[in-house]
């Protein structure tokens, strides 16, 4: 099978090695805006060859859209223009409603399938990929119904290759629970760095001092903006949501500490440690 890689960065670096590790991939095109990216996939044999958006659409049995949210949205109508009725896409976006709603009309539609790799890290380019980054993950598909069986099926399959377990969702669903489960771990992450490099001026207090548990909570905060600004655009509504509740859940801890209520404050840090029983 030829796949097309729009995106030769973190998540579609990792994809292709673990796809070409397990002999899914014949042969695999590389297409990015970032020549660098492509340089340095073809260095890593991430990929086999660099090419335009066209040649690679055209000439691959599955594609595979691994860019920014928003970017995604724009080049999928795009991407659907130029396939036949026997190509596969598959999208890795974080938000799905956006890029799901772009093409609901389009007449190449059910050759979609819409998907999100719950996986990533703070990293970006080919550089970062890692073949077994997906394993034991979650893979959601979203409305399902609106794909082609074979589509779906060839995504599954995929994401089988993967090592990921499936989850279905309609695409509304998916971008509330991941403003809950994801994006607000951003947003706090980001804030919270904000917080203390406008308290601590003194870099090298922060280095030395800096225990792991704060290094593992401000360690989202190094994520880059061109991927989670456009991702916070489009869920916006439901990360208000879920930010609004963060806020109170702040004040709560904010006033206890306050009024001198070591007991409240207790109460909320052991609701806190229910989650203890939910992630392990």
């Amino acid at each position: 099978m030829k796949i097309s890689i729009i995106g030769a960065g973190l998540i579609g670096g990792s994809m292709a090695l673990k796809l070409r590790e397990k002999g899914i991939a014949d042969f695999i095109y590389g297409i990015d805006n970032n020549q660098q990216h492509i340089s340095k996939a073809l260095e890593l044999k991430i990929i086999d060859a660099g090419t335009d958006l066209e040649y690679g659409v055209k000439n691959a049995d599955f594609i595979i859209i691994a860019v920014p949210v928003d970017a995604a949205r724009k080049l999928l109508p795009d991407v659907l223009d130029l396939i036949s009725d026997h190509q596969t896409v598959m999208d890795a976006g974080s938000t799905k409603a956006g890029i799901v709603n772009s093409v609901k009309d389009h007449p190449k539609r059910s050759r979609f399938v819409a998907f999100h790799p719950m996986w990533g890290t703070e990293n970006s380019g080919p550089a970062s990929a890692v073949s077994d980054s997906f394993s034991g993950k979650a893979g959601v598909i979203c409305n399902k119904e609106e794909s082609a069986s074979d589509a779906l099926q060839l995504v599954e399959k995929v994401a089988e290759n993967l090592d990921m377990h499936l989850i279905y969702m309609n695409a509304e669903d998916h971008d509330v629970h991941t403003a809950y489960i994801s994006h607000i771990s951003h947003i706090t992450s980001y804030a919270l760095a904000n917080t203390v490099l406008e308290k601590e001026r003194e870099e090298e207090t922060i280095f030395q001092l800096a225990s792991s548990g704060f290094s593992s909570t401000v360690r989202l905060a190094k994520s880059h903006p061109e991927m989670w600004v456009p991702i916070f655009k489009q869920n916006k509504e439901n990360v208000l949501d879920v930010l609004n509740e963060h806020i109170t859940q702040l004040r709560k801890f904010k006033a206890a500490l306050e009024k001198e209520n070591y007991e409240y404050l207790e109460e909320l840090i052991t609701n806190a440690n229910r989650i203890r029983g939910i992630l392990r």
